[in-house]
């Protein structure tokens, strides 16, 4: 009896193909994971959108008063670079208004740094205080952040799209 020590014709093609069943069953499934990623940008963008719509409506309707700056801390750490305020207002009612950890942009720091600022307070409003020297500011910031994260998410969708699509057809 002779012993073929030939490996069957379709042994290497099945190992082939299921390797290439399993990469293409991994690729898929990260593809539709993909989506993620439009949809999260979406939301930061929207996010945004809406930051820069609460600060311009507490600077167009707040009452401007001065708060002094209980705490300032600025990190100029390269891992982390933030600043930081603690702020005491007397509103004109005579009631005092606090904001602890009121935190801000690090391009903007060194413009809020100083004993006393003038503010813009709406106890009514979701961005119940702005600091009216970088106020204008801060809304650009977050209109920018916001029309950033609309661009990514649009790239993204295209990407994760024309993925979805090339994997279907192939």
């Amino acid at each position: 009896m002779a012993h073929d020590s030939a490996p069957h014709p379709d042994s290497d093609n099945n190992a082939e193909g299921s390797a290439t069943q399993l990469e293409s069953a991994s690729a898929r499934t990260l593809a539709r994971v993909a989506w993620i990623v439009p949809a999260v940008l979406f939301l930061l963008s929207g996010h945004q959108l809406k930051a820069a719509l609460d600060l311009a409506d507490t600077r167009a309707s707040g009452k401007l008063v001065w708060a002094e700056v209980v705490r300032y801390e600025r990190s100029d750490r390269k891992d982390v670079t933030m600043v930081e305020l603690d702020l005491r207002a007397r509103m004109p009612d005579g009631s005092i208004f606090e904001r602890n950890s009121l935190a801000l942009p690090y391009s903007v720091g060194h413009r809020v740094e100083a004993e006393s600022l003038l503010v813009r307070i709406d106890l009514e409003a979701s961005q119940e205080v702005v600091i009216d020297s970088i106020a204008r500011t801060q809304v650009w910031i977050a209109r920018s952040n916001a029309a950033m994260a609309l661009i990514a998410g649009l790239l993204a969708l295209w990407g994760v799209r024309a993925w979805n699509q090339w994997l279907r057809t192939h």
